[in-house]
């Protein structure tokens, strides 16, 4: 390992002197937040990206482990939804004074949970609406509004979000899927860097062949 030290995802400030960026895990204090391992934030505190997340409604977040969330980025939970299904969408049940009791969850949008997946990359300023899946290995370009499925190593950019293309064939997005480096101990993906990081696809396709 690197100076001795080994990767610690228990860590909150994994660059020595610099508290602007985070792993989010050991910050989190909300049971419906769920985050994996290494995952990181370009920002101090994570929680306040989370936007509208209101216990009643029992929605989660889930992300899995080594995604890379930049500054600025926002997930809109279920909280943030209308009901849609009548003449207005005012919610008066939630202001003082009004006299209408809550509607029923079924005349409610909810999404379900929004899920991220493993080594996503978020870019500075998307927003993710409630219920969304994005697949592992996903990239979301900068100021993208994501508002459906994203399909694993996929490119998304956007408002709303549509795809760019896909970041491999289906070959090696297969591969890579079933390979799961992220589940491995931290020794096994410290050996697996040079090829985590090698830019000859062709090279990386034979060694995963080899190991799966």
């Amino acid at each position: 390992m690197k100076d001795g030290k080994i990767p610690n995802p228990n860590t909150i400030h994994p660059i020595p002197g610099y508290n602007k960026e985070i792993y989010v895990k050991p910050t989190i204090k909300n049971p419906n937040i769920i985050v994996g391992d290494f995952t990181y934030i370009a920002d101090s505190d994570f929680e306040s990206h989370v936007t509208h997340h209101y216990e009643w409604n029992g929605d989660k977040l889930i992300i899995g482990k080594f995604c890379q969330i930049a500054a600025g980025v926002e997930f809109v939970m279920n909280g943030a939804n209308h009901q849609m299904n009548a003449v207005s969408t005012f919610p008066f049940y939630t202001l003082e004074g009004w006299n209408m009791n809550p509607p029923a969850v079924s005349d409610l949008p909810l999404k379900g949970d929004t899920v991220i997946g493993n080594d996503v990359w978020i870019g500075q300023n998307a927003v993710i609406l409630p219920g969304v899946h994005i697949g592992d290995g996903a990239i979301i370009g900068a100021n993208s509004v994501v508002g459906s499925d994203v399909e694993p190593y996929s490119i998304v950019v956007g408002n709303p979000a549509k795809l760019l293309r896909k970041r491999f064939d289906d070959e090696l997005i297969s591969l890579m899927l079933q390979f799961k480096w992220w589940d491995k101990s931290s020794e096994e993906i410290d050996s697996l860097i040079p090829i985590l990081t090698c830019s000859d696809l062709d090279k990386v396709r034979e060694e995963l062949k080899k190991r799966i």
